[in-house]
């Protein structure tokens, strides 16, 4: 996807989803409804999904695509290094990341964004994987950490 359309799709999803997000204030509903805006809109997605801190555990919440682990080993993996580091994680290659979680064999690369609550703290992440190598850029990360903000 050229990076003009995939702005485009974006932006015409952040609209779709900031008409959404009102019709419930339940965190789980507006992370599900993002998950399965994402999972069906964008190319690529192989996987989309929350997990959220629990008893300091990163535990899978809502998900579209194959099955996932259910709780990640601590302090190991993508989505820990975006807790960790308090940022969003581009990895273009899983299979070179230090650490990777292989929760599906045919992931291939992956993005990590922080879910922050009202006070700012890290409590979970978005997780995107795609089954194609370097699927994710720049472009991805700020729309993505945008429309995670919507669920507040």
């Amino acid at each position: 996807m050229t990076t003009l359309k995939k702005n485009a799709r974006y932006e015409r999803l952040y609209e779709q989803l900031v008409t959404l997000m009102p019709k419930s204030e339940d965190m789980d509903a507006r992370m599900a409804t993002i998950v399965a805006v994402l999972h069906y809109k964008m190319e690529n997605f192989f996987w989309t999904g929350f997990y959220i801190l629990k008893g300091g555990e990163l535990t899978v919440k809502t998900y579209q695509g194959p099955l996932a682990c259910q709780v990640l080993k601590k302090h190991t993996g993508v989505c820990w290094t975006g807790i960790d580091q308090h940022k969003t994680i581009i990895v273009p290659d899983v299979h070179k990341f230090n650490g990777h979680i292989a929760c599906d064999p045919h992931s291939k690369s992956e993005i990590v964004v922080p879910l922050r609550n009202q006070d700012g703290e890290v409590i979970g992440v978005l997780d995107i994987d795609s089954e194609i190598l370097n699927n994710f850029d720049m472009i991805d990360e700020e729309w993505l950490e945008k429309i995670v903000k919507l669920i507040w």
